[in-house]
């Protein structure tokens, strides 16, 4: 990107550069929440994790805060060339843990016996295949026999895939359902929402090295976020090229018309905004009339839109579809509530049975405690000390130094769900201590998949995590 406009804007480097800099990573949107998702995926659970995002949508910029912040004892793998076949991915690997085949039978055996080698350290390692929607099928069922690669107790190899949507058309064809049934998380990259497309440009700009005050007028930032849709690439391209075209104005203030040249340079047309049509109200209306005869959704019970947590479930109102504004882009599976650090992301399975959920540790008889932190610390311990099968919800984590905002965050979550237990896992970090906190204690992954679906909108509508004990008491081990 140009930086003949750095010493104009008092800029020390360009700030819309769409290599993927680490420098320039933005925690909002759920950026910030679902790397720390990541790490605590790898460090603890056993299989194959997939990032699914379109085009631009900041996949690599992830990846590369992964590759960047990996904790002493983890040794990472980074794949990204897409086109490899079977055998060069063996090779590949093999070449960057140091392995020759030797007096090994095969390539396999002998990244096995190195892995295991590793594992008796106390070290881990870690895959990271970008683009991995256009590698070939021979070369994601390798992936699928590495990941079988395991002692008796613990996987040898954390695998992390980033895709296009793509990734997710291809593993689920039939052919490919192993592979599929081996992914125990998945995390979808959605766009910056327009709400927070402000707030991005300005982070960018500051990280540049830029102390003035904001330069994109307010109609230039709506505009942005229009012919972007929220993909950070398409923000770069378009803000890069608006603050060349205020330079070549001699001015410090991008205005519409900047965006509008730089949008017309790089062939990024806004999309059309939705005119009301008399069909979509009549529509509206019949809903309407259904709704009040207690007819419910159309299409009937087992149509796929009365199923509950099924995509774009819910009629838009007549309201909505008045609005001039163009169709919102569908909601990241992982957001975040900026304010809270709440973690939201996609939960694994389907809900299938009524849940059961254990009598309450942290919860609204406890609101008075002066020690609920430590209280509902102490019963993580006591849950993951006893072995058995069951299942957790990760509902939140928070990053902080303060533990009176991580007590605060705990007596928030216990007032939403007063008759069900909430545990926090503490983790010291090098910038902070990391908080987790878990809800309820379920006999099945089904169980806890139905409880989702139970919770208070503000947290059911966060989508949490399923996890199970062993991934939890593998989380909590200090040497995870």
């Amino acid at each position: 990107m140009t930086s003949l406009y750095n010493e104009h804007f008092g800029l020390n480097e360009a700030p819309f550069s769409i290599t993927p800099n680490p420098h320039f990573f933005f925690a909002g949107s759920g950026r910030g929440s679902m790397l720390e998702a990541l790490r605590y995926a790898f460090a603890s659970e056993e299989g194959i994790v997939t990032v699914i995002g379109e085009v631009g949508s900041g996949k690599t910029m992830l990846c590369r805060m992964l590759l960047d912040e990996l904790p002493d004892d983890i040794d990472a793998i980074y794949l990204g060339n897409p086109s490899f076949s079977r055998n060069e991915i063996l090779d590949a690997i093999a070449h960057d843990l140091g392995v020759s085949a030797g007096s090994a039978p095969t390539r396999i055996d002998a990244l096995n016996a190195e892995l295991i080698r590793r594992y008796a350290d106390g070290r881990r390692v870690v895959l990271l295949i970008d683009e991995a929607h256009a590698m070939p099928r021979d070369s994601l069922e390798e992936v699928r026999l590495l990941s079988n690669l395991e002692t008796s107790e613990h996987k040898l190899l954390n695998i992390i895939l980033f895709g296009q949507p793509e990734l997710n058309q291809l593993l689920a064809q039939n052919d490919l359902r192993q592979l599929r049934e081996r992914v125990v998380q998945r995390f979808e990259l959605g766009p910056l929402p327009k709400s927070e497309i402000a707030d991005y440009l300005a982070f960018r700009l500051r990280a540049a090295g830029h102390r003035d005050s904001f330069p994109f007028a307010p109609p230039a930032v709506a505009l942005i976020a229009r012919c972007s849709e929220g993909i950070t690439r398409r923000i770069n391209i378009l803000a890069d090229k608006a603050l060349l075209s205020a330079f070549a104005r001699n001015t410090r203030k991008v205005e519409r018309e900047d965006v509008e040249r730089a949008a017309r340079d790089a062939g990024l047309v806004a999309p059309r905004k939705r005119e009301w049509k008399p069909l979509a109200q009549a529509a509206a209306v019949l809903l309407a009339i259904g709704a009040a005869f207690g007819l419910g959704r159309m299409g009937g019970a087992d149509s796929e839109a009365s199923r509950p947590g099924a995509p774009n479930a819910a009629v838009p109102s007549a309201v909505q579809e008045q609005s001039t504004e163009p169709a919102p882009a569908p909601a990241p599976a992982v957001v975040v509530d900026t304010s809270r650090n709440e973690l939201i992301a996609e939960a694994a399975q389907p809900a299938a049975s009524p849940a059961t959920v254990t009598a309450p540790a942290a919860s609204a008889d406890f609101l008075a405690d002066g020690h609920l932190l430590a209280s509902a610390e102490r019963d993580l311990r006591h849950w993951i000390g006893h072995d058995n099968a069951g299942y957790t919800l990760q509902i939140a984590t928070m990053r902080t130094q303060n533990e009176a905002q991580a007590e605060d965050e705990l007596r928030r979550l216990v007032q939403s769900v007063p008759d069900q237990a909430v545990r926090v896992l503490r983790r010291p970090q090098s910038n902070g201590q990391l908080f987790i906190f878990f809800l309820g204690d379920f006999a099945s992954n089904a169980d806890a998949q139905q409880a989702i679906a139970r919770l208070p909108d503000n947290l059911r509508t966060n989508q949490p995590i399923v996890r199970s004990h062993s991934a939890v008491r593998a989380g909590a081990s200090p040497t995870s």
